[in-house]
């Protein structure tokens, strides 16, 4: 195994191309466990740990432009109000060493259902912006998984930068796992309210064989929501409501029975979540979140 240490972006550009088996590494969180399990032996490691470029965010008007490498602690940290799910999902990866080395870059890049950042991700909204020496694009976050444990990143390409509209809402995160820390997903869901555009986004993870979206859960809380006048209300979501988008968003699912955990356990928990997911979100958006647009 060949070790590959650029010094710049332009260089690990350069050595992507000239190496696109190369597999990087950065936390190196997902990719030393495949390696110390034999799981993976790739004949190159592309080590991205000296460019500075991966671990700079910044908030703009109506985005944050985060780096692949920027680590959880400090999207813990610094991001909570532009970036409330992305952070409350952070709070849950591994222990704070892991939180201290490990980025969205690596969740992204390895595409396993069971990352913790994908379902934040997903109810966000985000694009991810990769780049190659043949220059650089944006992916829709809910065209980057392509299968189990599969991007929709070419062989030569590294990821950026993600980039995340600010929060015009409350979200919320919610993960399942078999102990309180340390611990894969047994299953997870995000929920991002967007009031701006009267519209509720969300995220599952490990429930499927890639990360989804409840997508008909959402277009059947979006038209309940609308119909009944609840944005400009503010009024409480009825049982009924949560109710049925909570068994949309169980349907959403297609898991697996492992060790973690059966798929009927998964559905049922995927169920609960969203349920008390959206009673959270809507709860504070009945108080601070109602001065945003459309609440009035």
């Amino acid at each position: 195994m060949d070790f590959l240490r650029p010094a710049s972006w332009e260089e690990a550009l350069a050595a992507k191309a000239e190496h696109p088996t190369a597999v990087p590494i950065a936390g190196g969180t997902d990719v030393m466990v495949e390696i110390n399990f034999d799981h993976r032996r790739p004949e190159f490691l592309l080590d991205l740990n000296r460019i500075e470029l991966l671990r700079e965010w910044e908030v703009g008007e109506e985005n944050v432009r985060l780096g692949a490498s920027v680590p959880y602690t400090e999207i813990m940290e610094h991001l909570r109000a532009e970036l409330p799910g992305l952070a409350l999902a952070s709070h849950t990866v591994a222990s704070p060493q892991i939180r201290n080395r490990g980025g969205v870059g690596g969740n992204l890049g390895t595409a396993s259902p069971a990352g913790d950042a994908h379902p934040a991700l997903l109810a966000a909204g985000a694009e991810v912006e990769v780049e190659s020496v043949r220059g650089s694009r944006f992916i829709p976050i809910d065209a980057f998984y392509t299968g189990v444990k599969r991007n929709a990143l070419q062989p030569d390409e590294l990821i950026k930068t993600v980039h995340i509209k600010k929060a015009d809402g409350p979200q919320q995160y919610s993960k399942v796992g078999t102990r309180n820390a340390m611990v894969i997903a047994v299953c997870a869901f995000g929920l991002a309210l967007h009031p701006e555009t009267r519209t509720v986004r969300t995220g599952i993870g490990s429930a499927a064989p890639t990360p989804v979206r409840a997508k008909e859960a959402e277009e059947f809380l979006n038209a309940a929501l609308e119909e009944g006048g609840f944005w400009e209300s503010g009024k409480i979501i009825t049982p009924s409501i949560a109710k049925q988008f909570a068994e949309l968003a169980s349907g959403a699912c297609n898991p697996i029975d492992d060790v973690r955990g059966t798929a009927k356990y998964r559905r049922h928990a995927v169920g609960i979540m969203a349920r008390r997911t959206l009673g959270w979100t809507w709860e504070q958006y009945r108080g601070t979140g109602r001065t945003l647009e459309g609440a009035a």
